[in-house]
């Protein structure tokens, strides 16, 4: 048998629970499903998934690039709105 050792990480509660019912319908808990990706992550030599930030995205990247050069060229039109319109539109 191996040396098991117990590992205490912080997540936020959402997470914790969305993740132990994705595992759980995967027929593991999160226990193996970290040993999984412990075990991945040391085979690949790497995180074996692809981590990226989608403001760096191609598509969001043209879109600021095509911004830029209409507000260079005087074309843009903005769109003035308070925190107020802001956070109900953010609760929509």
């Amino acid at each position: 048998m191996t040396d098991t050792i117990n590992v205490t990480i912080r997540l936020d509660r959402t997470i914790k629970e969305q993740a132990e019912k994705m595992f759980n319908d995967l027929g593991m808990n999160l226990s193996t499903a970290f040993n999984i990706f412990a075990r991945q992550s040391l085979r690949q030599g790497k995180i074996p998934f692809e981590i990226y930030d989608p403001f760096y995205s191609e598509r969001n990247q043209a879109e600021l690039k095509r911004r830029i050069i209409d507000i260079e060229a005087g074309t843009a039109a903005f769109v003035v709105k308070t925190m107020e319109e802001l956070e109900v539109m953010a609760d929509e």
